[in-house]
């Protein structure tokens, strides 16, 4: 094979001088859920809550069908944000807070994504690193807020990427 003359980009999220407090980032393509995601996520995380396995029983709820688990809503909620934001500049992940399902999913919903930057900082203790705060939002098809939640990461800064 030849010697490639092109340039080489590797996708990655942003290190962090390239986080600007208020940009929004809308996170695409998202997450059609399945009744196969439903139960198997449940059934992993050993949550028997019968609203998410047993259509007979959630017929009879409030909602009238299955849920989909709230964790899968919000492990997929930032797992949409990853490749756009976090990939191979995340040292680790600190927190977090100030998380909501003010509606819920159903099978054959899709989860949308979009993250807001709240803040960024140097690392006081930690040369080389930052503490960024994320806004995540998740809505449904419909546009209807399904999750929101605050997540505090610690990345890497450009200078001390290798």
């Amino acid at each position: 094979m030849g010697e490639y003359r092109g340039r080489m980009i590797e996708q990655r999220g942003l290190f962090l001088e390239e986080f600007i407090v208020g940009e929004r980032y809308v996170h695409r393509p998202g997450r059609t859920v399945t009744e196969a995601d439903n139960v198997l996520f449940t059934t992993l995380t050993m949550n028997a809550q019968a609203l998410h396995l047993d259509a007979a029983y959630a017929a009879t709820q409030p909602f009238g069908r299955t849920l989909i688990n709230s964790m899968w809503t919000l492990s997929t909620l930032v797992g949409l944000s990853v490749a756009q934001l976090t990939q191979g500049t995340l040292v680790a992940q600190l927190g977090l807070t100030d998380v909501s399902f003010p509606a819920p999913l159903f099978i054959g919903d899709t989860l949308l994504a979009e993250t807001e930057v709240v803040s960024a900082r140097a690392s006081a203790s930690r040369p080389g690193q930052g503490v960024v705060v994320l806004a995540h939002t998740g809505r449904s098809q419909n546009d209807e807020v399904v999750a929101t939640a605050t997540r505090t990461v610690l990345v890497w800064s450009m200078d001390a990427a290798t």
